[in-house]
């Protein structure tokens, strides 16, 4: 592999741009060594660094550790450093046995020559849903299991809804929500709070609105990806979305719905706790394509993988500690936690069995697409961050749409060029 050193500084500054678009990321990391492990010890790195060794999930990690013999050192750590440290790890060749890594993230992984394909490993992946094992596959060939999965929809506030005299059932396109908006507006309330920050949750929050219109990231400038952006600008310039969806998170978006002001909130899977603890009724529907139906949606969540070992003995473990973290049993209890839709159907239907708010989701995520999916790969970082940057300039006034979607498409343009 002469050219690997080059790859992995590559692979490197592509990772530096792909900041979790969840909400599971953020923290420092937890106890535990980042060295590689020999004999009876086993290395696994997540980017859970909220759940301590107590916490179920560590408890779980631990586990299936000791059912396939062996002690688990488990890390946790924030997205974005996880891969940094992944890619470090290999180019040391010191790699964790099983790594917990973000969906965009594999195909950069894989690219970078560090990751084993689930079929040479022997690993069942037959269960789980088309679109959502298609996250973490390159040239057909699948590099993990998918612990779960989560997206957008659009959270609703039942009696901001009521006051303005709008139906939730009567939103079916662009047109029927901007019109929702505005009765929402002239009721005296606020109307729809996103996230449009100049990182991945920006882009991550942008994709269902482009993808809604028929967008084709490899044109980002087509006047579909102009008509999506030329909605955001239009809420935003007639007072239905906030200037601050510039700086917002996916975090301080649903702290400003959390407020009980706003009619709507773009927002994923994990806020149906903060949901739950809001103080008011709330409801979900589909993100609406420009025309009609459920806009396709990116898929968020994270993949079991195996990295390249020199010690080709230790896969046997590696895999049976990936076969229990994501086996049925096991993923009920682990995605209820994370908030997450299970990657198989029977244990979706368990999850909507005990909680019939799941429900919503488990479609939105039926129609997901991942982000590096359609043969993108390693090419959507350098798509992604001119469209964030497009998004930026359109709302805050320096570029039309259609000027600062050229912008992006030409600099996308060289950057896979």
């Amino acid at each position: 592999m002469r050219n690997t050193r080059r790859t992995l500084i590559a692979a490197l500054a592509v990772i530096g741009t792909l900041a979790s678009a969840t909400a599971c990321g953020g923290g420092s990391s937890s106890s535990g060594s980042s060295s590689g492990a020999s004999g009876k010890t086993y290395t696994f790195w997540d980017p859970y660094p909220q759940f301590d060794a107590s916490s179920a999930w560590g408890k779980l990690v631990s586990k299936c550790g000791t059912d396939a013999g062996v002690t688990i050192k488990r890390t946790g750590m924030d997205t974005s450093d996880l891969g940094n440290k992944a890619l470090l790890a290999a180019q040391q060749g010191n790699a964790p046995d099983v790594m917990l890594v973000d969906n965009p993230v594999v195909s950069t992984l894989v690219e970078a020559g560090i990751l084993n394909k689930t079929s040479d490993l022997g690993l069942n992946t037959s269960s789980i849903q088309k679109n959502i094992i298609g996250a973490g596959t390159i040239d057909g060939a699948s590099y993990g299991v998918p612990i779960g999965a989560n997206t957008l929809a659009l959270y609703y506030n039942k009696k901001v809804l009521s006051a303005a005299k709008v139906d939730p059932a009567s939103i079916k396109d662009w047109a029927s929500l901007t019109a929702a908006l505005k009765k929402v507006k002239s009721a005296g309330k606020k109307g729809i709070t996103f996230s449009a920050i100049n990182t991945e949750e920006g882009s991550f929050q942008f994709l269902p609105w482009f993808w809604g219109a028929g967008g084709d990231l490899t044109k980002l400038n087509s006047s579909k990806g102009v008509a999506a952006l030329s909605l955001w600008k239009q809420w935003v310039d007639a007072g239905y979305a906030p200037k601050d969806v510039l700086q917002n998170t996916q975090t301080t978006s649903w702290q400003e719905f959390a407020t009980g002001d706003y009619a709507f909130s773009e927002n994923g899977t994990w806020q149906l706790g903060n949901a739950e603890k809001a103080g008011f009724g709330y409801g979900v529907i589909s993100i609406p394509g420009q025309n009609g139906g459920s806009a396709p949606v990116p898929t968020g969540g994270e993949f079991a993988t195996v990295p390249v070992q020199k010690d080709t003995a230790r896969y046997d473990v590696s895999k049976k500690i990936v076969t229990c973290l994501t086996s049925d049993a096991n993923l009920l209890p682990t995605d209820t936690t994370l908030a997450y839709v299970a990657p198989t159907a029977a244990v979706q239907a368990e999850q909507v069995k005990q909680n019939p708010k799941l429900k919503p989701w488990v479609a939105a995520v039926a129609a997901a697409r991942g982000r590096t999916s359609g043969g993108l790969g390693t090419k959507y970082p350098t798509i992604s961050q001119p469209m964030w940057t497009a998004v930026q300039d359109a709302l805050s006034g320096g570029k039309s749409p259609q000027s600062a979607l050229d912008t992006a498409q030409t600099a996308a343009a060289k950057g896979n060029g």
